[in-house]
């Protein structure tokens, strides 16, 4: 046996390694419908090089999966995607994007295990694919924000009119999201975290509340 075969490095890349400084974890997942660009968001604010459990979509598909106003679309998340952002050199955010089709939501129990919330993208053109989704969010007691995609052909509408096709409540954050863009999507990961620090605190105040009057 050729002894330079087995030296070959197993595991990640040097760039993609996890900082030994590291010490804390939280975790973050990307829901939303199929063919709304969770990959894409995923794979533009990674550090690293992400993982994607991507395949080709097959004749097998038709009739099963909705691919209405996406027929371009040949390739279909069939597992999850996977990213990483370092917070500060303690801190890091793993970030795990959910398969879309309804045949794949059998996985969706393991990814939310240990996530502080959810970002749910949507696609202006196929509102109706997001219903299902944010039900299982709010029965499930997810926190989670909305991110409207903006596709280049996609109808604009005011975000008051899309909240109300969705029924969010008031206190649900919907923002405007370009997947394809770092600075964008980053964005919105920060929108959700001031939500969830907001939930926090106001969780918090009652609990300090009756301390005080202990």
């Amino acid at each position: 046996m050729d002894s330079r075969g087995s030296e070959l490095a197993v595991g990640p890349a040097r760039e993609d390694a996890l900082p030994a400084s590291a010490a804390t974890a939280v975790k973050i997942v990307v829901v939303g419908g199929f063919g709304v660009g969770k990959t894409t968001l995923v794979g533009s604010v990674s550090e690293i090089r992400p993982l994607t459990t991507e395949e080709t979509m097959t004749e097998v598909s038709v009739g099963v999966d909705d691919v209405r106003g996406v027929e371009q679309k040949d390739a279909t998340t069939v597992a999850m995607d996977f990213g990483r952002i370092s917070i500060n050199e303690q801190l890091v955010l793993y970030l795990f994007g959910t398969p879309g089709q309804q045949r794949f939501w059998f996985l969706w129990t393991g990814l939310f295990e240990g996530a502080l919330g959810a970002v749910v993208l949507v696609d202006t053109r196929r509102l109706e694919a997001s219903f299902d989704v944010i039900g299982r969010l709010e029965n499930g007691g997810v926190p989670f924000i909305v991110a409207v995609n903006v596709f280049p052909d996609a109808p604009t509408h005011p975000m008051a009119e899309v909240r109300a096709a969705l029924d969010l409540p008031a206190a649900v954050p919907i923002v405007a999201c370009d997947a394809r863009s770092r600075a964008s999507s980053r964005d919105t990961l920060l929108a959700l975290m001031r939500y969830l620090y907001r939930l926090s605190t106001q969780s918090a105040a009652p609990v300090a509340a009756s301390a005080a009057t202990e």
